[in-house]
């Protein structure tokens, strides 16, 4: 009786989940090319970002094709993907696809065409996470050229289909990716190597956008912007954890969807310094994104959540602003988990103009102990503000917060006991 009352119990809670998607869970054709962006450590019961998913490739029953090919397991964790798509209506297949740890040769599966048939039949594609040098080392060839499989996944897309990834599968969006988990402070340090720490991306995205995940959680955004001054990306969007990108590069439009949310890098009106032989740069324009939030590529306009919208607007500007915070801002580790957002947030809700985070170790297994970073956020005519307390927390959007980042001599011992 208590395995029968599950049964059903499961069934109202997973049926409860496909009705409560943001899209009719119809069966239909897709129309619009699409991606879901995903930053990495996507939890399985975060019905949004799958059901939008399932949406997008044709809603229940639309077959989707999960690449296991960045993971060490790919086996195991592909088939839990597979299992997870199930769950919310998906007809979902693994694509044994990989480097390690499977008994298909990678490099004769990329070519087989019964294979390839398979993924062709799909509306929507999935890479789960890992090593993503791993997933480019499969499709391209040596050469690098596109091997007949990576051609009939661009054909799903091209077709109107959805390609979606986390992590490793988030970083291989743009043309340009990281490789690894190269060290933040260490690249800022030491810059970027074609080859080595950067690499040829698949591009889902296009050639203008530069994509990275685990960006807020890792501090990431700081390692974004040594690559895309390296590889003269103007723009760049990085996703936190659990959270989704779903992007229509046709248009440019993106929303953010999942657990928290994205920063936008704008380097349009950015210029570095090549009398200083560190890395620096000078207006960078930062805007953080919300989950419910929109942006877009092309036009570079927000659209805020209703929630925001009808709540308080923080416009520095205004005569009649009040800023609910006083203090002035110092963060004296501006790579840790989240200090970014926490900064913005603070800031274009201060009485204060700027604020001053910091970048530095002196462990000494790393390049240059003694050398640091300043990041001086600041406000500008352009800068605002929304809040919204509707999601249960103090929740903000900021437009256009500009960052200077300028190298620093720290001196030892950077501290004494008293």
């Amino acid at each position: 009786m208590k395995k029968q009352l599950g049964w059903v119990v499961g069934a109202f809670i997973f049926s409860l989940s496909l009705s409560f998607s943001s899209f009719s869970t119809a069966q239909k054709a897709p129309q619009i090319p699409s991606l879901v962006i995903v930053g990495g450590s996507l939890r399985y019961d975060n019905a949004e970002i799958f059901n939008k998913m399932v949406e997008l490739a044709g809603g229940t029953g639309a077959k989707i094709a999960v690449f296991p090919t960045a993971s060490s397991k790919p086996i195991k964790n592909g088939q839990q993907t597979v299992d997870a798509f199930k769950h919310y209506g998906a007809d979902a297949m693994l694509i044994p696809i990989a480097l390690k740890n499977i008994d298909v040769d990678y490099k004769t599966a990329v070519n087989d065409p019964a294979l390839i048939a398979q993924v062709k039949s799909a509306n929507g594609i999935y890479f789960i996470g890992g090593d993503q040098a791993r997933i480019t080392q499969a499709l391209y060839t040596e050469t690098g050229d596109r091997t007949p499989m990576l051609d009939a996944i661009w054909e799903v897309l091209n077709r109107g289909g959805v390609i979606g990834g986390s992590s490793a599968g988030a970083a291989v969006m743009s043309t340009t990716m990281f490789k690894n988990s190269v060290d933040v402070l260490s690249t800022m340090k030491v810059g970027v190597k074609e080859g080595d720490s950067i690499g040829k991306g698949l591009g889902f995205v296009g050639s203008d956008v530069f994509v990275d995940q685990h960006f807020l959680t890792r501090g990431r955004f700081a390692r974004a912007l040594v690559a895309m001054l390296a590889k003269s990306y103007r723009l760049g969007i990085g996703v936190d954890e659990n959270t989704a990108l779903v992007v229509f590069p046709t248009t440019g439009a993106v929303d953010v969807v999942g657990y928290k949310g994205a920063l936008v890098l704008d380097l349009t009106d950015t210029t570095t310094d090549p009398a200083i032989p560190n890395f620096n740069l000078r207006n960078a324009k930062l805007i953080y994104l919300d989950r419910g939030d929109q942006f877009n590529l092309k036009t570079k306009a927000v659209t805020l959540h209703p929630n925001k919208l009808n709540d308080l607007k923080v416009d520095t500007n205004d005569p009649k602003y009040e800023p609910y915070f006083t203090e002035e801002i110092f963060t004296a580790d501006i790579l840790e988990n989240m200090a970014v957002v926490d900064l913005m947030a603070n800031l274009i809700d201060n009485s204060h103009k700027e604020a001053i985070g910091l970048a530095f170790t002196q462990a000494t297994d790393i390049p240059e102990p003694d050398l640091g970073f300043e990041f001086k956020f600041y406000k500008q005519a352009d800068s605002l503000g929304y809040y919204t307390g509707a999601f249960g927390g103090e929740d903000y959007s900021v437009e256009n917060v500009h960052l200077d980042i300028t190298p620093i001599h720290l001196s030892k011992p950077l501290y004494k006991k008293l």
